[in-house]
């Protein structure tokens, strides 16, 4: 199989830009959309430092043994319910359309609906003030320990506490009250410990109350000296959160063109994938591949008579080289235009070549060739093979070189008639009267009348339609027709297209 060009690859492109248009576009709004649904939001750490080192000796640190371990343990101890319900107490419930004021238009009128439908379930039942704190507890706890992420530092005993909000002066206060709400619960551990060893009246219970009392007061959040923000615990605060400059992630435009240059390429993929799936015939190339039968030429969907004429040019070499008089144009699928085709190809010959042209139309199932050239379909090739008429008679003359033999009326199955002698007789008969006899038949799909009037006639052209034919139903087809010893002059592409644009084709 021969490879793709570069034409190959453009064929594709054009004849998928809808796919490939439609992904972009549907990837695009959808990207967008998703970034004005998606709201800013800003993230501000705390470092800490894992000492492992109590006033008063456990084996709790002992076990654990390596400080990343350690770190990790403490991690896990940030996200706990004494630390994460101390820190929602000192900030308090936010309101619940907190985010508006950040978000964009689109998410405000969202944001205005779910607050309406809460205030509403609450109306309906009856809550208080006290029941609607109660209520929004938990959620907005549960939110709180989301936004909140806890991260140890490789090779060392440190570890970072964030905490992510819509405002960056927030975010900085919150992630300072979780750090200290988490040195208070480990103030607490030790103060437990020693109030269990040596009781109320130690010196060292009484600094490390001290020291709780101090630290409980620093629970808004405000930038302390940092020999105040260490503190005695066995977690240290290295370094406090500050604001953050800018919000977390890309650029909303970033985001944006990265999409683009992403559908793009998915577009591209699904129109390979798709013309890989595709099997009908959409080349010349792909028919002698699949079919191994010579290529006469291609019709285009809006064919010039230019465009017969150079298929006729080919046909009349081909049969006065192989001195052959008649042949039938077949296709695998109804709606090929093959009637169409046989009467345009008859007509330039015809007028170009000069011979004398006889169609016989017998596509006795559906006969359409009268349609064609607008005559009556009165008496005709049934009436001849039963009797009725002469040869002579049931012939119309459409110009002086160009007849056409009607089907004329049927009323049995049209099998029998076709495979009778008389219909060879007749066949024979007219090739000794006209120098080019045209057959017009049944499609392969619906009657195997082709296979049968194949035996009476010189040679058969195999008529695909690009984009509706199926390759392998088309090669079977021909199989068939091998089978019955028939000679191919070729196989022409019907509703032929040129998706790549004149000024580009030229070029390449």
């Amino acid at each position: 199989m021969d490879e793709f060009t570069l034409r190959d690859y453009l064929k594709v492109l054009f004849r998928q830009k809808w796919v490939i248009i439609t992904t972009i576009i549907t990837i695009t709004v959808v990207v967008t959309v998703n970034l004005m649904l998606t709201t800013k939001t800003y993230e501000a750490s705390v470092k800490m430092l894992v000492s492992a080192q109590k006033q008063v000796e456990s084996p709790y640190y002992r076990e654990i043994g390596q400080p990343s371990e350690v770190a990790l343990t403490q991690s896990e101890i940030v996200k706990s319910s004494p630390v994460m319900e101390r820190t929602m107490k000192a900030i308090g419930l936010k309101p619940l359309d907190y985010e508006r004021k950040f978000a964009s238009p689109l998410k405000r009128k969202l944001i205005d609906r779910r607050v309406a439908a809460i205030n509403k379930k609450f109306e309906e039942r009856g809550y208080t003030d006290q029941q609607k704190e109660v209520s929004l507890y938990l959620p907005q706890l549960g939110e709180l320990r989301a936004n909140t992420r806890v991260e140890p530092i490789r090779s060392t005993n440190l570890f970072a506490i964030t905490y992510r909000d819509f405002d960056p002066s927030i975010a900085a206060t919150i992630a300072n009250i979780i750090s200290r709400s988490y040195v208070i619960f480990d103030l607490e551990q030790q103060l437990a410990e020693l109030q269990m060893k040596y009781g109320e009246k130690n010196l060292a219970v009484t600094q490390l109350k001290d020291n709780i009392v101090k630290m409980e007061q620093s629970l808004n959040g405000k930038t302390l000296p940092n020999i105040e923000a260490i503190g005695p615990a066995t977690v240290k605060i290295i370094e406090q959160a500050t604001p953050p400059v800018s919000p977390t992630g890309p650029s909303k435009y970033q985001t944006l063109l990265l999409a683009v240059i992403l559908s793009v390429f998915l577009g591209v993929l699904l129109a390979f994938g798709l013309n890989y799936l595709d099997q009908t015939f959409k080349s010349p190339r792909e028919i002698e591949n699949t079919l191994g039968i010579p290529f006469l030429g291609t019709i285009p969907k809006e064919p010039k008579p230019a465009d017969y004429e150079r298929i006729s040019d080919q046909l009349c070499f081909e049969l006065k080289d192989r001195k052959l008089k008649s042949l039938m144009i077949v296709a695998a699928y109804p709606k090929e235009g093959v009637t169409t085709a046989i009467a345009n190809l008859a007509r330039s010959i015809s007028n170009k070549c000069r011979p004398k042209v006889l169609i016989i139309d017998a596509n006795l199932r559906k006969p359409a060739i009268h349609h064609a050239f607008k005559i009556a379909n009165k008496e005709g090739l049934v009436d001849v093979i039963e009797g009725k008429a002469s040869f002579e008679e049931a012939v119309n003359k459409i110009t002086d070189n160009l007849f056409v033999l009607t089907s004329g009326k049927v009323d049995i199955s049209p099998g029998p008639l076709l495979e009778s002698q008389k219909m060879g007789v007749l066949i024979e008969h007219a090739k000794e009267k006209y120098d080019v006899v045209f057959v017009d038949c049944t499609n392969l799909k619906e009657a195997k009348d082709a296979i049968v009037l194949s035996s009476h006639l010189d040679s058969v052209v195999f008529m695909v339609e690009e984009g509706r034919t199926r390759r392998q139903t088309a090669k079977k087809a021909v199989e068939a027709l091998s089978k019955a010893k028939v000679v191919f002059l070729g196989a022409i592409l019907g509703s032929r297209t040129f998706v790549i644009p004149k000024a580009i084709y030229e070029r390449i």
